[in-house]
């Protein structure tokens, strides 16, 4: 007995019709489903990630500014100390007191970079030097503004106030910052 040659390759051909639904067409929907699965997986994970971001606490601490005419201001502020904490910043807050700020801490002291991603609120942003000395102030930080605002050394933290702040209590360059994380020189 003899086969056809034409009959093997006919068995072992996929089967494909004139409208695509062969194998080649199950391979695109089996692809298609692991392509939607994927999707469905990302979108699952964004409540999980911005609540992940929502979790982002910080210690409550008081610090001074004492001016060169002597004056001196307190301020509550959240400090952060971890890089979370740091990279979380004021994001998402829609207001704060002129009496608050926030405290971002570098330890050990290096030059810091600050932008307003998701940032509501404008503000003054106040670099400090490890000696608690004001090194330099950049005024009215637009919100959701990406410009990159650097210090102009190593400065042990940034201090981010309501933008106005800084100018209505006469705070300058060179004032002093009270605080437990500078130590005198």
């Amino acid at each position: 007995m003899a086969f056809k040659r034409s009959a093997v390759r006919l068995r072992s051909a996929p089967p494909v019709s004139k409208q695509g639904l062969g194998n080649e067409a199950l391979f695109s929907f089996a692809r298609a489903v692991r392509v939607l699965a994927v999707l469905l997986a990302l979108i699952l994970a964004l409540p999980v990630a911005a609540r992940a971001q929502e979790a982002v606490t910080f210690d409550r601490t008081e610090l001074a500014i004492v001016t060169a005419g002597g004056a001196r201001h307190v301020f509550k502020v959240d400090w952060a100390k971890t890089w979370p904490q740091k990279a979380r910043g004021l994001m998402f807050r829609k207001e704060m007191p002129l009496d608050n700020g926030m405290l971002l801490d570098y330890d050990p002291p290096s030059e810091a970079s600050i932008w307003m991603r998701n940032t509501f609120i404008p503000l003054d942003l106040v670099y400090i030097r490890a000696d608690g000395v004001i090194e330099s102030i950049y005024l009215g930080a637009k919100p959701h503004d990406e410009t990159a605002r650097p210090s102009k050394g190593p400065v042990r933290a940034v201090l981010e106030l309501n933008a106005g702040v800084t100018r209505l209590l006469g705070i300058q360059a060179g004032d002093k910052v009270e605080h437990p994380i500078f130590k005198a020189q």
